[in-house]
């Protein structure tokens, strides 16, 4: 009876009694029994709102309420649109992901609710180009990155994807944008006394998908508590995960939504407004603001 509770499914004492054999005083035992489980259960977890009610419209009792720990219908729906919209993955890791967090945080009550609402999108599901299953890959880098290991990589550019180039480096985040996954690491080279040190001061960026390659060099660099990379303050200053150094940059924007420009640049600062056009100042990494300055054409004058 609790699994067709959870189900959503309706339990009336005269039929459950039918069923089983038994009279209606053991189902309403049994329903009490379920509604002590869920008593205790809240005390533990205070976030699971489930309790069995009789509903006099159905003349039957029902589970009510949610399991803390299982996502509302708008949170599951959301994070599949979300998932969907990314094409970060192949379309076998898409269907498989999909299906392991519906299965386990969506109600089963509500399944097939969910499936309907994605179903059309997860079938018209369009893969990207390179097609790599890059699931174990980010863990194994994820790994990397936790115990400060020194990698070795084997890696394509773009517009050479033929031609490889092997880098050492200290990988010390994984970030998504615009479709990828990316890897920030500080490029390193041994200096005169077999060390290794920084090539730039500021981070590499290499999309995961065309590291051909990669090993752990049997080395680990240290990281001092003050000098620890901050990939939420990284992503604040670059755009389309182009690397470079950091950098301010001034301009005047026209445009029609202000918004739109401090939300794509978390760092930006409006300096002054007049009749409409904004003064506005941001810090930022690397070459990749000068792509979204041309594709804001007349709207976006940069100062000197």
């Amino acid at each position: 009876m609790y699994v067709r509770l959870c189900e959503g499914k309706v339990i009336n004492k005269p039929e459950e009694a039918a069923r089983f054999g038994v009279d209606e005083r053991s189902i309403q035992r049994d329903i009490v029994d379920i509604r002590s489980f869920l008593d205790e259960r809240r005390m533990g977890a205070p976030a699971d709102g489930r309790r069995v009610e009789y509903d006099r419209s159905v003349k039957g009792f029902v589970m009510a309420g949610a399991e803390g720990s299982m996502m509302s219908n708008s949170e599951i729906l959301a994070v599949s649109k979300i998932l969907l919209g990314s094409r970060a993955f192949t379309k076998k890791e898409i269907d498989s992901i999909l299906r392991k967090m519906m299965e386990g945080c969506v109600p089963l009550k509500n399944m097939k609710l969910v499936k309907e609402l994605i179903s059309n999108e997860q079938f018209h599901y369009v893969e990207l180009r390179h097609k790599t299953d890059i699931q174990d890959r980010l863990w194994h880098i994820g790994t990397d990155i936790k115990e400060h290991r020194l990698i070795e990589i084997k890696y394509s550019r773009a517009g050479h994807m033929e031609e490889t180039i092997m880098r050492t480096v200290e990988p010390v985040a994984i970030l998504f944008s615009e479709y990828y996954f990316y890897l920030n690491a500080f490029i390193v080279e041994k200096n005169e006394e077999g060390r290794y040190v920084h090539k730039y001061d500021y981070p590499a960026v290499f999309r995961i998908d065309r590291i051909k390659a990669f090993r752990e060099t049997g080395e680990n660099f240290r990281v001092s508590y003050a000098d620890r990379f901050e990939e939420g303050e990284f992503r604040k200053r670059v755009q389309f995960m182009y690397g470079g150094r950091l950098q301010k940059v001034k301009f005047k924007y026209s445009g029609m939504d202000i918004d739109a420009v401090l939300d794509r640049l978390p760092t930006a600062k409006i300096l002054d407004e007049e009749d409409g056009v904004y003064t506005v100042s941001a810090e930022v990494f690397g070459k990749g603001i000068e792509m979204w300055i041309r594709s804001q054409g007349e709207n976006v004058v940069v100062e000197n």
